[in-house]
C-alpha cells in the first residue's frame, strides 16, 4: 500500500528587481515613520518629561537646578489664586460645553438642511478659524470696549445700559467663553457637517414618511448616527478648554479680582512673571494628571456604552 507524503511548500523567491523595490518601499515608509516619531519625541514627549522633572526642581535656568521634592507643590497650594484658578477653569469648561459644544452642532444641522449658498456659508463660518488667535481676541477687545465698543452700541440702540464686559466679575468669564466659541466655531461646524453628510438619506426619507418633523429627525436619526463624532468632540472640547490661556492673557490679565485666572494663565505667571519655573511645572503637571484621569474615565465609559 502506497504511503502518501505531503510535499513541502515550494518557496518562490522574488525577482531581484521586485525585491529591491519592496525594500525601497519599506525603507521609505520607515523613514516617514521615524520622522513622525522624532517630531513627537522632540515637541511632545520631551516637554512633558521635562515638565515632570522641572516640577520637583528649583531653577532659574542660569544656576544649577536643585531638587526640592514637593516644595513646589506646597508653594502652589498655599497661593490664594490656586483655588480661583481651578474654579475658573472648571467654570470656563462648563460654559464652553453649554455654548461652544451645542452651537456648532446646531449650525451644522442648519447648513445641512439648506439647499442654496452652502459653500459660501461654510466659508463664512470657517473664516474666524483662519484669523490668528491674537487678532480675533484683540478684535473682541474692541467689541467689549465700555465706551465705543460694538456690543455696547448695540445695547444702546435697544435702550439697554452699557455693560462692563471685561471689568465686571459677573460678565468677564462669559465674555471669554464667547470669544473662544467664535474663534473655534468653524472647525467644529465643518466636522459635524461632514458627519451629517455621511448619514444615508434613506433614514431621513423613512423618518419623513413616518411623519417625523425636523426636531424628531435630528433626535432620532442625526444624533444616533453621529454619536461617535459627538463623543470625540466632547473629549477634545474639554481638553482644549481646560488649557485656556490666550483669552485671559490678552483680554483681562486674569482680572477683575482673579475672576478670569485660569490654571494655564497662573502657570504662565509663575514661570515668566515670578521666575518660579518649578511652581509653573507643578501646576502643569497637576493639569496634565487631571486631563489624563478625565480622558481615561471618558474612554472607559464610552467603550462600555459601545459594547
Amino acid at each position: 500500500m502506497a504511503v502518501l507524503t505531503a510535499k513541502p511548500p515550494v518557496r518562490r523567491s522574488l525577482p531581484q528587481g521586485a525585491a529591491r523595490r519592496a525594500v525601497g518601499r519599506n525603507l521609505t515608509a520607515y523613514g516617514f515613520l521615524c520622522g513622525a516619531l522624532i517630531c513627537f519625541a522632540f515637541f511632545s514627549w520631551y516637554p512633558m518629561i521635562r515638565e515632570i522633572i522641572l516640577s520637583f526642581q528649583s531653577t532659574n535656568f542660569v544656576d544649577p537646578a536643585k531638587w526640592v521634592g514637593f516644595d513646589n507643590f506646597r508653594t502652589v497650594f498655599a497661593d490664594s489664586a490656586f483655588r480661583s484658578a481651578w474654579l475658573n477653569t472648571a467654570a470656563f469648561s462648563g460654559l464652553a460645553l453649554v455654548v461652544g459644544y451645542a452651537v456648532p452642532f446646531v449650525l451644522a444641522v442648519v447648513l445641512n438642511e439648506l439647499r442654496h449658498a452652502k459653500a459660501y456659508l461654510r466659508f463664512v463660518v470657517y473664516l474666524p478659524v483662519m484669523l490668528p488667535p491674537a487678532v480675533g481676541v484683540l478684535l473682541f477687545k474692541w467689541f467689549y470696549d465700555p465706551g465705543a465698543g460694538l456690543f455696547n452700541q448695540i445695547l444702546h440702540g435697544f435702550g439697554i445700559p452699557p455693560l462692563s464686559w471685561l471689568d465686571s466679575t459677573s460678565t468677564a468669564l462669559i465674555s471669554l467663553v464667547i470669544v473662544s466659541t467664535w474663534m473655534n466655531l468653524g472647525t467644529g461646524t465643518l466636522i459635524y457637517l461632514a458627519a451629517l453628510q455621511s448619514i444615508p438619506g434613506e433614514l431621513y426619507e423613512s423618518a419623513e414618511l413616518d411623519g417625523a418633523g425636523l426636531f424628531r429627525r435630528v433626535w432620532h436619526v442625526t444624533v444616533p448616527q453621529t454619536k461617535l463624532i459627538l463623543l470625540v468632540m466632547l473629549l477634545l472640547q474639554v481638553v482644549a478648554t481646560m488649557q485656556v490661556f490666550i483669552e485671559p492673557y490678552l483680554l483681562t490679565g486674569g482680572g477683575p479680582e482673579n475672576a478670569t485666572v485660569t490654571v494655564a494663565y497662573l502657570m504662565y505667571q509663575y514661570a515668566f512673571n515670578f521666575g518660579d519655573f518649578g511652581g509653573g511645572g507643578a501646576l502643569g503637571l497637576m493639569l496634565m494628571v487631571v486631563l489624563m484621569v478625565f480622558s481615561a474615565i471618558y474612554l472607559r465609559v464610552s467603550r462600555d456604552n459601545q459594547t
